[in-house]
């Protein structure tokens, strides 16, 4: 170890300085519940809700924003929870696919899902589901065409895109359907 290696390593200023970083303070509301958490700096929107508050449908694929199963609505807005810091929220409205419906009262695109049959293993669901949500809210899509790009940050692994595009047109109340 170089001199300059071990005078850091022997540094008692240094270990003050990482125990130091601790926890920010964020507040959230989360299918309509506000949250106060106290949230180390390095943790992932999709971590906090999958590993501190148990509200695992957002799914964890690639833990780098390419396949989209952990999409959820940021202030109306979809996106990759695996890519969103935490404590970079504080004081949105987050919304998770356990947010969207109840049994017996789903919310439409859920119910979509179903008559569409639009999953098959249906681990990329909650993803697709919350993106299909926003993409209906942003209000750009008219085709079958505009669906499938819209949502091409969403991956099927079972490749069940048409049902998935079937149930979103269907509620966005277009005959493209090819």
């Amino acid at each position: 170890m170089s001199e300059a290696a071990l005078s850091l390593a022997n540094d008692p200023g240094r270990e003050v300085a990482s125990s130091a970083i601790g926890t920010v303070p964020v507040t959230l509301t989360i299918n309509g519940q506000e949250h106060r958490l106290a949230v180390e700096p390095w943790v992932t929107l999709l971590d906090l809700l999958r590993e501190r508050l148990h509200l695992t449908g957002s799914k964890k694929g690639c833990d780098h924003g390419q396949c989209g199963a952990c999409t959820v609505l940021i202030d109306g807005r979809r996106m990759n929870s695996c890519l969103k810091l935490a404590v970079t929220l504080d004081g949105s409205e987050i919304t998770t696919i356990e947010g969207l419906g109840q049994p017996g009262n789903l919310h439409p695109l859920q119910a979509a899902f179903l008559e569409h049959d639009a999953f098959q293993c249906g681990y990329c669901t909650p993803g697709q589901i919350c993106s299909g949500v926003g993409l209906i809210a942003e209000g750009h899509a008219r085709t079958r065409d505009d669906v499938r790009e819209q949502m091409s940050g969403n991956l099927c692994r079972c490749g069940a895109y048409t049902n998935i595009a079937d149930a979103i047109l269907e509620v966005l109340g277009t005959e493209d359907r090819e």
